[in-house]
């Protein structure tokens, strides 16, 4: 069974857990699902799945046919704050690839071989924030963080952002090897070279796993999901908004958190079929 296991790495923010604030999504007109909180922050619920949802994760991570691995742009805190449903599972990625966890640890091999290949190709991340500084506007700009020294990101104010800023930024990082990605109120400056893809490879090595599936509504998942066997992309995030698109990624109509439960019943359809995704 070993040599025929699938590795399934998810996107979770907006993929497969859901801040209360993204619950909007869905389609008003629907009934509320039942939820279960999977995150808590400074004592309140921070984000939830359905109820369905955390029975088929539970089941997806305790199946022996699959490599189930959560793949966020969360620091190791914050994805560490995250309690999925069925068992821990032995690798995680966090930092948008910055950090491989292994049994809940950081591999450390792994990160400074991140760190080289930013240093070798990259602007730093002190000149990217300085020109953050420089051009932001107070006015709009609610927050500025930088996460696990590896990349920035901002919490704005999405009706005072003008709409050229992001494109603005984006236009002088990418010759100097950064990318820009805007996630709600969230702005992300990321390193180029810092992919998911990279680390789910890593994980696919090590594991010796035959193929991989993927889920993302972000521009930061876009690498993942091209470089997956199959993909899913939810009806709602960046990717939908900008018509992203490629041959072998379902683009799925859902919206909001019962999203969540048609990619992860796809997930299982892919398992259940023992056969390798077209």
């Amino acid at each position: 069974m070993s040599g025929d296991r699938t590795l399934i790495a998810s996107d979770l923010d907006r993929t497969l857990i859901y801040s209360a604030g993204a619950l909007a999504l869905a389609d008003p007109d629907h009934a509320a699902p039942r939820l279960l909180s999977v995150e808590t922050y400074q004592g309140r619920p921070q984000s939830f799945v359905t109820e369905t949802a955390a029975t088929l994760l539970a089941a997806l991570a305790a199946d022996p046919r699959a490599v189930f691995v959560p793949t966020t742009t969360r620091t190791r805190q914050q994805y560490l704050r995250v309690r999925l449903p069925g068992p821990p599972p032995p690798y995680a990625i966090c930092a948008n690839g910055g950090h491989l966890l292994v049994d809940g640890e950081s591999d450390e091999s792994w990160h400074r071989s991140v760190r080289a290949r930013l240093a070798a190709d990259c602007a730093t991340l002190d000149e990217v924030t300085a020109r953050v500084r420089r051009t932001a506007d107070p006015s709009w700009l609610l927050r500025e963080r930088t996460a696990e020294d590896l990349f920035a990101y901002l919490v704005v104010d999405r009706e005072r952002l003008p709409d050229a800023w992001p494109k603005t930024l984006a236009a002088w990082a990418e010759p100097r090897g950064w990318t820009v990605s805007l996630q709600g109120r969230k702005l992300y400056v990321v390193p180029a070279p810092l992919t998911k893809s990279a680390a789910v490879a890593e994980v696919a090595r090590r594991a010796g796993t035959v193929r991989t599936l993927a889920a993302g509504d972000s521009l930061l998942d876009a690498d993942l999901l091209l470089a997956a066997d199959l993909a899913w992309r939810p009806g709602h995030g960046e990717l939908a908004a900008g018509g992203w698109s490629a041959g072998h990624v379902v683009e799925l109509a859902d919206r909001g958190v019962g999203c969540g439960e048609t990619i992860l019943r796809a997930f299982q359809s892919v398992l259940a079929s023992q056969a390798p995704p077209p």
